[in-house]
């Protein structure tokens, strides 16, 4: 009779189990417990407007990068600007300022897992700035010997909106920081320092967080 019993009691403790598993067990197969981590790399292209030398400035640039596990960005990123100096009534009525930078691009993101991000971008790179000469035929020239080589430090704070896995909005502020430059005679510009307002768009594959290893039943 004890044996009986026994069997009896472990067959109901296994029943009561299997009963409240079935009530707790999620709606779908995970297929390996390790902890997922995300990846992405997208293409970035963004238009900036600001100043040099309180000149209006106008900026666009384009990025590739690295996306890891929504909390970091890592790639490069390439910028070119035009600066309108006539505004400013310089000697040479015909001048205005172009140049180019790129390099390192570096972003930490907070909040990655969210539909708005707030990231800290940051470039470390260099490039070069001209004056670009206009003649009264509309011919648009920069002499080799006006470019003057420039090393850029810009950090900035951004934005960030997922429309979905595969389009992220930007917007937001940098600061731009460059080693001196000089355009004596002709113009007293000592480097390209300047504040950026601006917007953005990413376009590549963000994974907004999906588990590879998860399947719905």
């Amino acid at each position: 009779m004890k044996q009986y019993f026994t069997l009896f009691l472990i067959a109901f403790i296994s029943s009561i189990s299997l009963l409240i598993a079935q009530e707790t067990e999620p709606d779908y197969i995970e297929f390996n417990d390790r902890k997922n981590t995300v990846h992405g790399v997208y293409l970035g292209l963004s238009l900036h407007y600001g100043t040099i030398d309180k000149a209006d400035t106008f900026i666009s640039s384009l990025k590739v990068a690295y996306v890891a596990n929504q909390q970091f960005e890592i790639g490069f990123v390439g910028t070119g600007f035009y600066t309108d100096l006539n505004q400013l009534g310089t000697d040479n009525p015909n001048k205005d300022l172009v140049g180019f930078y790129g390099g390192l691009h570096l972003e930490p993101i907070f909040f990655g897992k969210s539909k708005f991000n707030l990231s800290i971008p940051l470039l470390i790179g260099g490039g070069a700035a001209g004056l670009l000469n206009e003649d009264v035929f509309d011919d648009v020239t920069v002499e080799d010997d006006e470019w003057k080589g420039v090393f850029v430090f810009e950090p900035g704070v951004n934005l960030l909106y997922n429309i979905n896995r595969y389009i992220q909005l930007e917007a937001g502020v940098k600061y731009r920081m460059s080693s001196n430059l000089s355009f004596r005679p002709e113009y007293s510009l000592n480097n390209i320092n300047g504040f950026s307002l601006g917007i953005g768009v990413k376009l590549g594959v963000f994974n907004m967080g999906r588990n590879r290893y998860k399947q719905k039943i």
